[in-house]
């Protein structure tokens, strides 16, 4: 049976609510810092040799495995907005991508640059690389979106100061209105339907990227994270005898008015 709190129990609670509303009211946040914490054996002191014993052939076998090269990279790429090198890239994966649903490219790809966690640098790309930079289990989403929806789409682009896109456009303004978008190297129209790579989180509103949701058809096929895409063009690139790169040419531009 459940117990009640009791009032020794109701009276903790009251002092908490109480303390907590003080320091709502006296303390305000002044500044945030985020960083990564490495966790690994210098979290522990006095590290069991015997523990140590047990996952040594499984810790050969997954370095091993994530240590495997998938091909190379020809330059630096970062994340940033904007507009950026890693986000360029990841969209237009996703944009070739669709192809598996539409047996076409889409019109344009779209991913965020918050969900790119880590630079990639020049020279081998590996498993663990694919990893770091995608460790999230997003999946590939195709989504058909209305003109007047995709205008929606950029100016939540805009509003959030840039995203990665491919095979499109976005110029806004430092109040971060929209002056000119296209897709496919056109006006967008009203009237027409749009094809979109890019990833399940995206696809339900989240980042800000509410227009998404207003999709008039969506096909996420089970399977196809995003990660595995990536490692998929990586290996296409090389088999091809070509590293993957990426290049900066303003497709995302904020501008002074």
């Amino acid at each position: 049976m459940r117990r009640g709190l009791g009032r020794w129990g109701m009276g903790l609670m009251l002092c908490i609510s109480l303390l907590f509303a003080a320091c709502k009211s006296h303390y305000v946040v002044t500044d945030v810092q985020s960083g990564r914490v490495a966790i690994d054996a210098s979290l522990d002191p006095v590290q069991s040799q015997e523990a140590m014993k047990l996952i040594a052939p499984y810790r050969a076998s997954v370095d091993s495995m994530m240590n495997t090269v998938l091909g190379q990279s020809e330059i630096a790429m970062d994340r940033k907005r904007p507009e950026c090198l890693l986000g360029n890239l990841v969209a237009e994966v996703l944009r070739l991508s669709a192809s598996r649903i539409l047996g076409k490219p889409a019109d344009m790809g779209l991913m965020n640059i918050g969900g790119l966690r880590a630079d990639v640098g020049q020279g081998d790309f590996t498993v663990s690389n694919a990893f770091e930079l995608l460790p999230f289990e997003n999946s590939l989403c195709v989504l058909t979106l209305k003109g007047s929806d995709m205008k929606e789409l950029m100016a939540n682009i805009a509003t959030r100061g840039g995203e990665g896109i491919s095979g499109a456009t976005l110029v806004f303004d430092n109040q971060q209105h929209v002056v000119e978008a296209t897709v496919q190297g056109e006006p967008i129209d009203d009237n027409r339907m749009y094809t979109i790579g890019t990833i399940d989180y995206l696809s339900e509103g989240n980042d800000g990227l509410h227009a998404l949701p207003k999709a008039v058809r969506k096909d996420c096929p089970d399977g196809l994270t995003l990660r595995s895409l990536f490692i998929d063009y990586v290996q296409a690139q090389t088999k091809q005898g070509k590293k993957i790169t990426s290049q900066l040419d303003g497709r995302v531009r904020r501008i002074d008015n």
